[in-house]
């Protein structure tokens, strides 16, 4: 499994998303939410962005991926050139996806459970 570095878990509910703004090819700019900084099994690092529109929502569920490091303490991003490294890094943030749904659908049994030891 990819390791993750999460970013506005439950835990942080009252933080203020980690944000970063980007600049495509065509001049285009936007203000993205840092889902996910991840290893993926190509020993790369990949960094998941939730792009955001003028009002600040995500209505089409695009994410982008970059590859990604750090360098004197800051994030560095990098475009990922090939198909073969996108599928990679898109096939273990997918993995991420599907063990977030897990833990929720967890979560919700273990409270069912707790609601039911207290009737």
């Amino acid at each position: 499994m990819a390791d993750i570095t999460e970013f506005n878990n439950e835990e942080e509910f009252d933080q203020e998303p980690d944000m970063v703004t980007i600049e495509l090819e065509d001049g285009t700019e936007f203000d993205c939410v840092v889902l996910a900084i991840y290893d993926a099994p190509n020993g790369k690092q990949y960094i998941a962005l939730l792009p955001l529109d003028d009002e600040g929502e995500n209505k089409d569920g695009e994410v982008f991926l970059y590859r990604c490091g750090e360098k004197d303490g800051e994030i560095v991003m990098d475009n990922i050139e090939s198909d073969e490294e996108y599928d990679i890094a898109s096939d273990a943030f997918d993995e991420w996806l599907d063990s977030q749904e897990f833990d929720e659908l967890v979560d919700a049994e273990e409270l069912e459970e707790l609601d039911g030891e207290q009737e």
